[in-house]
């Protein structure tokens, strides 16, 4: 919700996880698809694989459950 703004202050404000285009770490890595693993697709082609310009991909690694949450709502209320 919010479209790409949105996407990249939840990205900017991410205090805990890692920013990162590159996954399969053991840290939780949050990731913005449409300016990364899929920024040389057209935006139909992106639409097409269900990347919208707002969604943030996490892969969640193996820090505690509640940190992870809690920097992900942090990030959201901003």
């Amino acid at each position: 919700k919010g479209g790409l703004e949105a996407g990249k202050k939840f990205l900017n404000t991410i205090k805990m996880c890692s920013l990162s285009a590159n996954l399969g770490d053991t840290r939780t890595i949050v990731t913005h698809p449409a300016s990364t693993t899929h920024s040389k697709l057209s935006e139909e082609e992106q639409l097409a694989a269900g990347i919208t310009s707002g969604l943030v991909r996490i892969s969640v690694g193996l820090e505690h459950f509640s940190d992870i949450i809690e920097d992900v709502n942090q990030a959201l209320n901003k």
